[in-house]
Protein backbone atom coordinates (compact mmCIF):
# COMPACT_ATOMS: atom_id res chain seq x y z
CA UNK A 1 0.00 0.00 0.00
CA UNK A 2 1.60 3.07 -0.56
CA UNK A 3 3.05 5.26 2.10
CA UNK A 4 0.54 8.33 1.43
CA UNK A 5 -2.33 6.12 1.38
CA UNK A 6 -1.50 4.48 4.46
CA UNK A 7 -0.90 7.75 6.56
CA UNK A 8 -4.40 8.91 5.57
CA UNK A 9 -5.99 6.19 6.67
CA UNK A 10 -4.08 6.37 9.56
CA UNK A 11 -4.87 9.44 9.87
CA UNK A 12 -8.82 9.08 9.57
CA UNK A 13 -8.67 6.23 11.95
CA UNK A 14 -7.04 8.39 14.56
CA UNK A 15 -10.17 10.88 14.36
CA UNK A 16 -12.53 7.93 14.22
CA UNK A 17 -11.12 6.87 17.90
CA UNK A 18 -11.39 10.67 19.20
CA UNK A 19 -15.43 11.15 18.02
CA UNK A 20 -16.15 7.79 19.25
CA UNK A 21 -18.34 7.27 22.72
CA UNK A 22 -16.02 6.85 25.80
CA UNK A 23 -15.28 3.72 26.75
CA UNK A 24 -17.09 2.43 30.26
CA UNK A 25 -15.15 2.04 33.18
CA UNK A 26 -12.87 4.90 32.67
CA UNK A 27 -12.60 8.81 33.66
CA UNK A 28 -13.48 11.09 30.49
CA UNK A 29 -10.85 14.26 30.63
CA UNK A 30 -11.19 15.05 26.79
CA UNK A 31 -14.37 15.43 24.87
CA UNK A 32 -14.65 12.94 21.83
CA UNK A 33 -14.32 15.68 19.20
CA UNK A 34 -11.42 16.51 16.82
CA UNK A 35 -12.93 20.28 16.75
CA UNK A 36 -12.12 23.37 18.40
CA UNK A 37 -14.77 22.47 21.36
CA UNK A 38 -14.20 22.94 24.78
CA UNK A 39 -16.43 22.20 28.45
CA UNK A 40 -16.24 25.16 31.14
CA UNK A 41 -16.63 23.20 33.98
CA UNK A 42 -16.85 24.14 37.50
CA UNK A 43 -16.51 22.52 41.08
CA UNK A 44 -19.09 24.02 43.56
CA UNK A 45 -17.61 22.26 46.75
CA UNK A 46 -17.77 22.67 50.65
CA UNK A 47 -16.32 21.18 53.46
CA UNK A 48 -16.62 22.46 57.08
CA UNK A 49 -16.87 26.18 56.22
CA UNK A 50 -19.98 27.37 54.78
CA UNK A 51 -19.55 28.34 50.67
CA UNK A 52 -21.44 30.49 48.18
CA UNK A 53 -21.75 30.51 44.47
CA UNK A 54 -19.47 33.29 42.61
CA UNK A 55 -21.95 35.46 40.84
CA UNK A 56 -19.46 37.51 39.53
CA UNK A 57 -18.37 34.21 37.64
CA UNK A 58 -22.28 33.01 36.89
CA UNK A 59 -23.53 36.26 35.61
CA UNK A 60 -20.74 36.60 33.31
CA UNK A 61 -21.34 33.62 31.31
CA UNK A 62 -24.94 33.82 31.36
CA UNK A 63 -24.81 37.65 29.64
CA UNK A 64 -22.58 36.57 26.89
CA UNK A 65 -24.53 33.14 26.51
CA UNK A 66 -21.70 30.85 27.61
CA UNK A 67 -22.78 27.09 28.03
CA UNK A 68 -21.23 26.02 31.77
CA UNK A 69 -21.55 22.89 33.86
CA UNK A 70 -21.03 22.96 37.59
CA UNK A 71 -20.32 19.88 39.86
CA UNK A 72 -22.35 20.48 42.93
CA UNK A 73 -21.53 19.07 46.36
CA UNK A 74 -24.29 18.44 49.07
CA UNK A 75 -22.91 21.02 51.85
CA UNK A 76 -22.75 23.46 48.92
CA UNK A 77 -26.16 22.76 48.14
CA UNK A 78 -28.22 23.28 50.88
CA UNK A 79 -26.28 26.99 51.64
CA UNK A 80 -27.13 27.73 48.15
CA UNK A 81 -30.41 26.46 47.19
CA UNK A 82 -32.34 29.57 45.20
CA UNK A 83 -29.29 30.24 43.46
CA UNK A 84 -29.23 26.65 42.04
CA UNK A 85 -33.14 26.44 41.50
CA UNK A 86 -32.29 29.39 39.25
CA UNK A 87 -29.41 28.18 37.12
CA UNK A 88 -31.19 24.89 36.93
CA UNK A 89 -34.05 26.64 34.37
CA UNK A 90 -31.31 27.95 32.12
CA UNK A 91 -30.60 25.72 29.18
CA UNK A 92 -26.97 26.63 28.73
CA UNK A 93 -26.21 24.91 32.26
CA UNK A 94 -25.45 21.68 33.71
CA UNK A 95 -26.01 21.06 37.42
CA UNK A 96 -23.83 17.48 38.36
CA UNK A 97 -22.94 15.73 41.31
CA UNK A 98 -19.99 16.10 43.04
CA UNK A 99 -20.83 14.05 46.20
CA UNK A 100 -22.78 14.47 49.46
CA UNK A 101 -20.05 15.62 51.84
CA UNK A 102 -16.45 15.70 49.51
CA UNK A 103 -14.99 13.67 50.93
CA UNK A 104 -11.27 14.27 49.01
CA UNK A 105 -10.59 10.28 49.15
CA UNK A 106 -14.08 8.53 48.22
CA UNK A 107 -11.68 5.80 46.41
CA UNK A 108 -11.22 4.56 50.23
CA UNK A 109 -14.65 4.06 51.06
CA UNK A 110 -16.76 0.79 51.11
CA UNK A 111 -19.13 0.59 47.91
CA UNK A 112 -21.98 1.11 49.64
CA UNK A 113 -20.35 4.37 50.98
CA UNK A 114 -19.77 5.86 47.20
CA UNK A 115 -23.28 4.41 46.54
CA UNK A 116 -24.79 6.40 49.23
CA UNK A 117 -22.43 9.31 48.82
CA UNK A 118 -23.85 9.87 44.74
CA UNK A 119 -27.37 8.56 45.20
CA UNK A 120 -28.01 11.02 48.24
CA UNK A 121 -26.68 14.09 46.66
CA UNK A 122 -28.72 13.58 43.38
CA UNK A 123 -31.86 12.88 45.81
CA UNK A 124 -30.88 16.22 47.46
CA UNK A 125 -30.48 18.26 43.74
CA UNK A 126 -33.29 16.70 42.46
CA UNK A 127 -35.50 17.95 45.37
CA UNK A 128 -33.84 21.55 45.02
CA UNK A 129 -33.84 22.41 41.04
CA UNK A 130 -36.37 19.30 40.21
CA UNK A 131 -33.94 17.34 37.80
CA UNK A 132 -31.35 14.13 38.31
CA UNK A 133 -27.65 14.48 37.61
CA UNK A 134 -25.64 12.26 34.80
CA UNK A 135 -22.74 12.82 35.29
CA UNK A 136 -20.38 12.83 38.41
CA UNK A 137 -16.56 13.96 39.39
CA UNK A 138 -14.63 12.31 42.34
CA UNK A 139 -13.76 15.13 44.92
CA UNK A 140 -10.15 16.28 44.07
CA UNK A 141 -9.91 13.76 41.53
CA UNK A 142 -9.27 10.68 43.95
CA UNK A 143 -10.30 7.46 42.32
CA UNK A 144 -10.03 3.68 41.57
CA UNK A 145 -11.45 1.24 39.10
CA UNK A 146 -13.74 -0.02 41.90
CA UNK A 147 -15.14 3.47 42.74
CA UNK A 148 -15.76 4.50 39.00
CA UNK A 149 -17.56 1.22 38.71
CA UNK A 150 -19.64 1.60 41.78
CA UNK A 151 -20.59 5.07 39.83
CA UNK A 152 -21.23 3.83 36.73
CA UNK A 153 -23.73 1.29 38.38
CA UNK A 154 -25.84 3.91 39.08
CA UNK A 155 -26.18 5.27 35.57
CA UNK A 156 -23.54 7.89 35.98
CA UNK A 157 -20.02 8.56 33.61
CA UNK A 158 -17.24 10.02 35.67
CA UNK A 159 -16.47 13.64 34.26
CA UNK A 160 -12.98 14.72 35.65
CA UNK A 161 -10.71 17.39 33.34
CA UNK A 162 -8.18 17.59 30.85
CA UNK A 163 -5.60 19.64 33.07
CA UNK A 164 -5.96 21.73 36.15
CA UNK A 165 -6.19 25.40 36.04
CA UNK A 166 -4.62 25.82 39.89
CA UNK A 167 -7.06 28.67 40.06
CA UNK A 168 -6.96 27.52 44.05
CA UNK A 169 -3.62 28.84 44.46
CA UNK A 170 -4.15 32.19 45.99
CA UNK A 171 -1.07 34.01 44.64
CA UNK A 172 -2.23 32.87 41.25
CA UNK A 173 -2.61 36.52 39.20
CA UNK A 174 -5.73 36.37 36.96
CA UNK A 175 -2.92 37.35 34.18
CA UNK A 176 -1.23 34.34 35.06
CA UNK A 177 -3.93 31.58 35.25
CA UNK A 178 -5.41 33.09 32.01
CA UNK A 179 -2.03 32.51 30.19
CA UNK A 180 -1.69 28.92 32.01
CA UNK A 181 -5.04 27.80 30.66
CA UNK A 182 -4.79 29.66 27.47
CA UNK A 183 -1.08 27.97 26.51
CA UNK A 184 -2.73 24.51 27.80
CA UNK A 185 -6.37 24.55 25.88
CA UNK A 186 -6.72 22.06 22.73
CA UNK A 187 -9.38 20.77 20.95
CA UNK A 188 -11.91 18.89 23.20
CA UNK A 189 -10.06 20.29 26.67
CA UNK A 190 -12.60 19.92 29.23
CA UNK A 191 -11.87 22.91 31.51
CA UNK A 192 -11.71 22.81 35.53
CA UNK A 193 -12.51 26.12 37.70
CA UNK A 194 -13.99 27.09 41.30
CA UNK A 195 -16.97 28.96 41.66
CA UNK A 196 -17.70 28.68 45.41
CA UNK A 197 -14.98 31.32 46.00
CA UNK A 198 -12.22 29.15 46.16
CA UNK A 199 -11.14 30.22 42.64
CA UNK A 200 -9.28 33.18 43.93
CA UNK A 201 -8.74 35.36 40.13
CA UNK A 202 -10.85 32.60 38.06
CA UNK A 203 -13.63 35.55 37.97
CA UNK A 204 -11.30 38.34 36.16
CA UNK A 205 -9.64 35.67 34.30
CA UNK A 206 -12.30 34.15 32.55
CA UNK A 207 -13.13 36.92 30.02
CA UNK A 208 -9.46 36.88 29.15
CA UNK A 209 -9.84 33.14 28.42
CA UNK A 210 -13.19 32.44 26.84
CA UNK A 211 -12.16 36.01 24.90
CA UNK A 212 -9.48 34.63 23.68
CA UNK A 213 -9.78 31.13 22.81
CA UNK A 214 -13.26 32.91 20.60
CA UNK A 215 -10.77 34.10 18.51
CA UNK A 216 -8.75 31.39 18.23
CA UNK A 217 -12.19 29.78 16.49
CA UNK A 218 -13.11 27.90 19.70
CA UNK A 219 -16.59 27.15 20.51
CA UNK A 220 -17.97 26.48 23.98
CA UNK A 221 -20.23 22.91 25.17
CA UNK A 222 -22.14 21.36 27.81
CA UNK A 223 -20.93 18.25 28.62
CA UNK A 224 -24.25 16.29 27.58
CA UNK A 225 -24.02 17.47 24.09
CA UNK A 226 -20.45 15.82 22.73
CA UNK A 227 -20.66 13.04 25.98
CA UNK A 228 -24.35 11.57 25.11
Amino acid sequence: MPTSISRRLAAAFGVLLMLAPPATGEVIRRLPTADKMVALTFDACETKTPAYLDTRISDYLLSARIPFTIFVSGRFARHNQAALAALSKVDGVELENHSLNHDNHMERLSDAMIRREVADNDALLFAITGGHTRYFRFPAGNTSPRAVKDVEDLGYRVVHWSFESGDPIKDLTPSMLARWVLSKTTPGSILVFHINGRGWATAEALPQIVGELERRGYRFTLLRTLID
